[in-house]
């Protein structure tokens, strides 16, 4: 694989990077993203991703990654683009610190829809209706990964789902919990078709999500937390369940929320056949 060497920050290459970072146009018309650090990338490779470019920079990695050129498939590599970055040109693209010196263009997949979503016998679910930030989506992710949900679905999206910031806050889980975007309508009329019940995180109406049964198949639904959830996902659900406030506040982060209710579906579920 030929390297090539970036020494200028102003590079056409670097400037390319860029705005497939900052504009979500830009990434839809070239059907690329970027993924910025080892883990991340690891992921996203682990995931069947194929790489366009990868940059690096030798003062911070110490050397070539050796270790992610390894999981390139072989029919790929050749496509490949290699950029050695000098520290002010890597500096240039660098979103944070700690990324091991480490950016990527990858490729994007073209089916992110409900028609690639598998699921098992009791799946678990996590919907999210019009959240606008990409990292709170991220951080949804996180918590899906870390309680093996079967899948995300993120309806009436305010973001693409490779924002780097989502890809960023997500730190890889974007690459292992199958994602898809969808309408409501549509995510409705797929979970009821497959049976998975509906659970609408609300105020209004609603039971403790402690007395809720998530052992069976379930699907977590959360909105947006300055308008909550529309009514089309309010009518079409099983149970209406909360999570309880006992200060002066009414909602706590989508995030948070997400994590609670995800956790007692792991808790319902230690010991069964489920988990």
């Amino acid at each position: 694989m030929k390297i090539e060497k970036i020494t200028s920050a102003s590079n056409p290459k670097i400037r390319e990077l860029l705005a497939l970072m900052e504009k979500s146009r830009a990434r839809r018309e070239k059907r690329l993203f970027v993924v910025e650090g080892r883990r991340e990338t690891r992921h996203c490779l682990e995931a069947g991703f194929i790489p366009r470019a990868i940059f690096y920079s030798p003062e911070i990695t110490g050397g070539t990654p050796e270790d992610l050129l390894e999981l390139i498939p072989e029919e790929a590599a050749g496509n490949t683009a290699l950029f050695e970055t000098s520290p002010s040109a890597y500096s240039k693209i660098a979103y944070r610190e700690g990324t091991e010196g480490i950016v990527c263009e990858m490729h994007a997949k073209d089916d992110r829809g409900l028609s690639r979503l598998e699921t098992g016998e009791h799946p678990l679910v996590v919907v999210l209706e019009s959240v606008e930030k990409p990292g709170n989506i991220g951080a949804v992710l996180r918590s899906a990964e870390a309680c093996g949900a079967d899948a995300l679905i993120v309806c009436d999206p305010k973001c693409d789902l490779y924002n780097p910031n989502l890809i960023r806050a997500s730190i890889g889980a974007a690459f292992r919990v199958p994602t898809v975007a969808c309408s409501s309508e549509e995510a409705i009329a797929w979970l009821k078709e497959k049976g998975i019940r509906i659970l609408t995180a609300q105020l209004q109406d609603s039971e403790p999500y402690y007395d809720t049964d998530m052992k069976t198949g379930c699907a977590i639904v959360l909105g947006s937390e300055d308008k909550g959830l529309g009514h089309a996902w309010r009518n079409a659900a099983d149970c209406h369940i909360r999570i309880p406030m006992l200060g002066r506040l009414d909602s706590l982060n989508v995030s948070v929320s997400a994590a609670i209710l995800l956790y007692e579906a792991v808790r319902q579920r230690v010991g069964t056949k489920t988990l």
